[in-house]
């Protein structure tokens, strides 16, 4: 039996795309597949970073793992992506950077200096948008994996279920736009769940990007609220594309995102309860077919 807390230690480690590190959890990964009988596919890209992000190089290289049963065509895909970053600012601060652009732009057509300042403050947290490598990224994004391995240690060995993570998810979705550049194939007439920080706080979200069944079974398994839009950049946003239906699930509050990409994001305020949970959630709907 895997002992889930010590494959979470192994994993919550900082590992930005290209460091020695990320190729360390990388062939974690890929261990912990082969012994539950999976095949494993590299999947090699290069792509450009987000124009938002500070400090990153022209491009950034990777590689995406592809998981399947042997003789099996997955039905529906479990992803999660295996990067961390790192930075300056927490993701709580840069939303209310990003809403403070959107109120300065606003605030133009109705007055002036108001609206002037609002835009410098904006400003000021867009220029911290810099890519470190200081973050454990245990929360986001250690815990959706160990999930997937807990959902799939619940399942029959023959599920028609196949697992991806996605790799450069912190330079702007870069691996999950190559995948569905390059390997749309995988997951036509597929359902896609993409799991995205798990926190043991909160309440389950399910971010709909294609509606479709178990989607839709997932989100009641979960009890989560249902979005169609949230201010957050997630592999699902660039996967929906290419597979039938598609949905992103998070979970947390105000809190969790105070500690995104910061070095406070580590094992140490983790017990797993909320990845356990999703994971059960989603292992019913996937034995209930």
């Amino acid at each position: 039996m895997t002992d889930y807390a010590v494959l979470f230690r192994e994993l919550a480690i900082p590992r930005l795309t290209g460091t020695p590190n990320h190729q360390k959890v990388r062939e974690i990964l890929k261990r912990e597949l082969m012994a539950r009988g999976f095949s494993v596919e590299e999947h090699a890209f290069s792509g450009r970073p987000a124009r938002a992000l500070l400090g990153v190089p022209k491009r950034v290289a990777g590689l995406n793992l592809i998981a399947r049963q042997p003789s099996t065509r997955p039905a529906i895909w479990l992803v999660a992506h295996y990067d961390s970053k790192g930075q300056p600012i927490s993701m709580a601060v840069r939303l209310v950077g990003f809403f403070a652009l959107l109120l300065g732009l606003f605030t133009l057509f109705v007055a002036l200096l108001p609206a002037l300042a609002i835009l410098a403050v904006a400003i000021v947290i867009v220029s911290q948008n810099r890519v470190t490598d200081n973050s454990p990224g245990a929360v986001d994004n250690a815990t959706a994996l160990v999930a997937i391995f807990m959902t799939i240690d619940q399942v029959s060995s023959g599920a028609r279920v196949g697992v991806i993570f996605p790799d450069a998810e912190e330079f702007g979705l870069v691996g999950a736009r190559s995948l569905a550049a390059d390997r749309s194939s995988l997951f036509a007439d597929a359902a896609l769940i993409n799991l995205d920080s798990l926190d043991d706080t909160g309440r389950s979200t399910a971010f709909v990007h294609r509606r479709g069944r178990i989607g839709a079974a997932v989100a009641a398994a979960l009890k989560a609220r249902q979005w169609r839009w949230l201010p957050v950049i997630v592999d699902g946003i660039a996967l929906s594309a290419v597979c039938r239906e598609c949905v992103t699930i998070l979970k947390g509050n105000w809190r969790t995102m105070r500690i995104i990409h910061r070095p406070a994001d580590s094992i140490a305020r983790v017990r797993l309860d909320g990845a356990a949970s999703v994971a059960a959630g989603l292992a019913r709907v996937l034995r209930a077919g």
